[in-house]
């Protein structure tokens, strides 16, 4: 009997990829492919939606060589995709008709403002979870719709489709005969309501978007439609925004479980159940995922500065070559480190949410080094993520059961271990850290019935389990430490 694959895709905010999994849930063949970034003004971020097509379909034949298989052995193509990026496309000519807005792009901050005086946040907030802000993708819509000659007349006739990446990518794999998208990309547009899991008309409304441009809605482990490939039809069967995928791929399945990306900053998730559980801290409530008839919820919320932090202390400061010198530097303090790092470079995020606050250093003695510095940088990714699950556990009123981790900074076992310490919660980092397209290829995969839940849970492999290992008093003692640096960091100037 033939090997069967599942085929998955992530596409991201710099490249492209595409990944050959086999049946037992391993990765066999990795191709990756970067685009350009393209920055008309300051602020703007945009990429050539047709270029992301490209590079897909590349990558696609590329790791099917690569891997050394055929396409009747593989049995469901799954989709993860950077999230909020908006693209419009004339659904006659299959042409964009203005490149993608991303995700980071600020430019319509200005309508998000007019959404705020027309006493439209409170709505918002409540049907879709989000927050009003020029991050996601329905301001992006009618900035398009506003600057592109006769986009608006082409759309009221019914002529032009908005959709995020992962919409783009279906429509144009299913050879342009389906228009839809999944539960958890629709959660991020702020066009969506997550309680009645449809588009609102009073928020097309008031960005003045025909219903008529917007994708349907289905699951995220769901038969979207066929990709013709070399004559074989393959199930294109799962479908999930990047972080929520993650949130899969970490196999965060019951109410509690939470996963944290250290990367660049922070994207902690944690799984809330089947009811939508609202922030009072200034976490986002969306959906986590659509799965076996039932839609399942998460609490996110991001760490502007992780990542960011140690590349600080390599370009800006130079006192380290590399982000892996962190670890080995840390361990030179071998006592408990006097000082406080905080990273607040660009303000502070939730749950302070204070744009005014800056970095600080705090405790230094005649006896501080570099090492002491070295060590309270990488503690600040600890502490902040401590601040973020204190929060979600409040809102979401249920005890964190686990802390799943990936992303770069996860490889980090004197971090992972100070992670533990802090939270009093056991810490674990898989073997497989590709936890992304893996949630991607789950889905696929549960959906034609490769696998089920059960099975993913029995074959998740941890690399390595921190377990805390400081007294109470201790743990107390130290976050004690780090709210006083953050009440002076925001406190430095009148």
């Amino acid at each position: 009997m033939s090997k069967i694959y599942i085929l998955a895709l992530d596409q991201g905010t710099t490249s492209s990829r595409s990944v050959i999994v086999d049946e037992k849930g391993e990765i066999i063949a990795i191709e990756q492919q970067e685009f350009k970034q393209i920055f008309p003004e300051t602020s703007w971020v945009e990429h050539n939606a047709s270029e992301i097509l490209e590079t897909q379909l590349s990558t696609i034949k590329k790791v099917i060589k690569k891997a050394n298989i055929q396409a009747k052995n593989i049995v469901g193509l799954g989709i993860t995709n950077q999230r909020e990026t908006t693209v419009v496309w004339n659904k006659t000519t299959g042409k964009p008709i203005y490149n993608a807005i991303v995700w980071q792009d600020k430019r319509t901050a200005n309508i998000c403002e007019d959404l705020k005086k027309k006493g439209l946040e409170k709505h918002i907030k409540k049907t879709t979870g989000l927050v009003v802000d020029a991050y996601f993708s329905g301001t992006k819509i009618l900035w398009i719709l506003e600057n592109v000659q006769g986009a608006k007349e082409e759309a009221n006739k019914g002529n032009l489709l908005f959709g995020t990446i992962d919409s783009w990518l279906l429509w144009n794999l299913s050879d342009k005969k389906i228009h839809a998208t999944d539960y958890s990309n629709a959660s991020r547009t702020m066009l969506f309501d997550i309680n009645n899991l449809c588009w609102d008309a009073t928020i097309l409304s008031a960005l003045k978007i025909p219903k008529e441009m917007l994708p349907e809605v289905k699951p995220s482990s769901f038969n979207f439609g066929d990709f013709i490939l070399d004559g074989c039809k393959i199930p294109i069967a799962g479908i999930a925004g990047d972080q929520q995928a993650a949130l899969f791929g970490q196999t965060c399945f019951k109410k509690g479980e939470a996963k944290n990306t250290y990367g660049t900053g922070c994207f902690l998730l944690m799984n809330t159940g089947t009811k939508p559980q609202y922030s009072k801290n200034g976490l986002l409530t969306t959906i986590a995922w659509g799965i076996n008839n039932k839609v399942y919820y998460a609490l996110e919320g991001s760490v502007f500065v992780a990542g960011a932090a140690i590349q600080w202390l390599r370009d800006g400061l130079e006192i380290i070559k590399s982000a892996e010198e962190s670890e080995f530097f840390s361990q030179q303090v071998d006592e408990e480190n006097p000082v406080i790092v905080v990273p607040a470079f660009a303000g502070l995020g939730a749950p302070y949410w204070d744009m005014y606050a800056r970095g600080a250093i705090f405790g230094l003695t005649r006896d501080t080094g570099k090492n002491h510095l070295i060590k309270a940088t990488l503690q600040s990714l600890a502490y902040q993520t401590k601040d973020l699950l204190i929060a979600m556990q409040n809102d979401a009123e249920t005890p964190l059961t686990a802390l799943k981790v990936d992303g770069g900074a996860s490889a980090n076992n004197l971090l992972m271990q100070f992670q533990a310490d802090i939270l009093n919660t056991a810490v674990d980092r898989p073997k497989n850290t590709e936890t992304t397209v893996m949630g991607a290829a789950y889905l696929a995969g549960i959906c034609v019935g490769l696998w089920q839940l059960s099975d993913i849970e029995t074959d998740k492999k941890i690399d390595k389990e921190f377990v805390p290992n400081i007294t109470e008093e201790k743990r107390n003692r130290l976050y004690k430490k780090w709210l006083k640096a953050i009440e002076r960091s925001k406190n430095w100037i009148d």
